[in-house]
């Protein structure tokens, strides 16, 4: 037989229990909002006492409630936050369980999808799905099972506040770790963020990416495309947080595609070039097309990226030597259009010539004495320096240093140092390597 005081506490949940079943949409807010102060933060133990072990009878009516209502998006920020107490308490599988077994991964995604409910709503349905996706892999996977990846990256590109596009991030990296299965379905997911209109979807889409990159140790070859596209924003953060993705991916088997990419951004294609003449025409500031057109924002991360590239390692500058990028350099200086690729690739240039007498010896005779000698006093105002004829005789350059290491091949190593400059002479081996694997020359 139940106690007296058993008794009276059953009582009490039968009659909270039938006060939320006669209840006006009104009346539940109230009772929501009152749950919401008296518990957050209980634990499982702790949530059964105060619901006399009848705790799921209320998560049910909740659960159903949600599912009758989530597309009106009434209430809906505080029937999620109620269900999260029941989820995020301390010994509370089996309320987890319950939500799940009602479909509740399936409804959580879908009103990321709708276009009626408010963002702070939404925010709640993705700390609802963090939770489960915490709880282990076997959640991680129920929830990419049901297309979840799809439907969390689509959210993260259209969400107009930052604060909710960080808890997708937070989201999504806790379904790249411990989830071998999906893993590189999230990968994938977080590459095609990259070319949507969002600059903070972007930001966290790349910074996500270097870890998803270390994680799965493989590289998907649509990345180098998604990434130097990516080089085109306006917003530096983006800029950043591309580049730094680039010095990760440097290291695996994109590295040539990669470095042949960032060497053709420095000279844009005749096509997006013929765009910008034509809008000259067509705009009323020359300046506002000029500055922001991206395949010249493009060259100018491009200068600013190999310049990073370079410093950081000789091998990857002498590689770019064969991808003739002195001539591309100075091609972008020669770009009037645009200053900030003249300064980018000047200082980029002034480190090439610094690094490699042979460099040097082909810049000095393409710029001729008195624009060499003013590239030499300052790099970085070149751009302003020299005039009209000095960046034709830029833009027109010939110069082809890869030719000249080509000739070196085969040669005693005294070639070798003159053109690498002060440095180890065991890198010998490794440039030998590299030439017999590039394309011959055309030029």
């Amino acid at each position: 037989m139940t106690s007296i005081k058993e008794q009276a506490a059953i009582s009490r949940l039968l009659s909270f229990l039938q006060e939320w079943d006669n209840a006006s949409r009104n009346l539940r807010s109230q009772i929501l909002t009152k749950f919401i102060d008296s518990n957050e933060g209980k634990t499982g133990p702790e949530l059964e006492q105060e619901f006399s072990q009848g705790a799921s009878l209320f998560l049910i009516r909740l659960t159903t409630w949600l599912r009758i209502t989530y597309m009106t998006g009434l209430d809906l920020e505080k029937i999620l936050r109620s269900i999260g107490i029941f989820l995020s308490a301390v010994s509370s599988n089996r309320y987890l369980i319950e939500f799940l077994e009602i479909g509740g991964v399936l409804t959580l995604l879908e009103i990321l999808g709708l276009e009626k409910i408010k963002e702070e709503d939404k925010r709640e349905s993705v700390k609802l799905l963090q939770i489960i996706a915490s709880t282990g892999r076997k959640y991680k996977e129920l929830i990419c099972e049901s297309y979840g990846v799809r439907s969390i990256a689509e959210f993260l590109a259209k969400s107009q506040s930052e604060e909710t596009q960080e808890e997708v991030q937070i989201l999504l990296d806790t379904l790249l770790h411990g989830n071998p299965k999906y893993q590189n379905q999230v990968y994938k997911g977080l590459i095609a963020l990259l070319p949507c209109g969002s600059p903070k979807a972007q930001q966290l889409a790349l910074q996500t990416l270097r870890t998803a990159q270390s994680i799965i140790g493989a590289t998907h070859p649509s990345i180098v495309d998604c990434v130097l596209t990516v080089l085109g924003t306006m917003h530096l953060e983006v800029q950043y947080e591309a580049i730094e993705l680039i010095k990760d991916l440097i290291h695996y088997d994109v590295r040539l595609p990669l470095l042949k990419g960032l060497v053709a951004l420095l000279i844009p294609s005749v096509k997006e070039t013929s765009k910008l003449q034509a809008n000259i025409f067509t705009e009323s500031s020359i300046l506002q097309v000029t500055t922001q057109l991206p395949v010249f924002l493009k060259q100018a991360a491009a200068a600013k990226t190999i310049g990073i590239l370079a410093r950081s390692d000789l091998k990857v500058a002498e590689e770019l030597l064969y991808l003739r990028v002195i001539h591309s350099l100075m091609t972008a200086m020669g770009n009037t259009d645009h200053s900030n690729s003249q300064r980018l690739a000047s200082l980029t240039l002034e480190f090439f010539v610094q690094m490699f007498p042979l460099v040097e010896e082909h810049v000095h005779k393409s710029m001729g004495e008195e624009l060499y000698q003013l590239f030499l006093s300052n790099a970085e105002i070149l751009y302003a320096k020299m005039d009209s004829i000095q960046a034709d005789i830029l833009a027109a350059n010939k110069v082809n240093v890869s030719k000249a290491l080509c000739l070196c091949e085969g040669t005693t190593n005294s070639c070798f140092s003159f053109f690498m400059g002060p440095g180890d002479v065991n890198e010998v081996e490794y440039v030998t390597h590299f030439e017999k694997h590039q394309p011959e020359s055309k030029e």
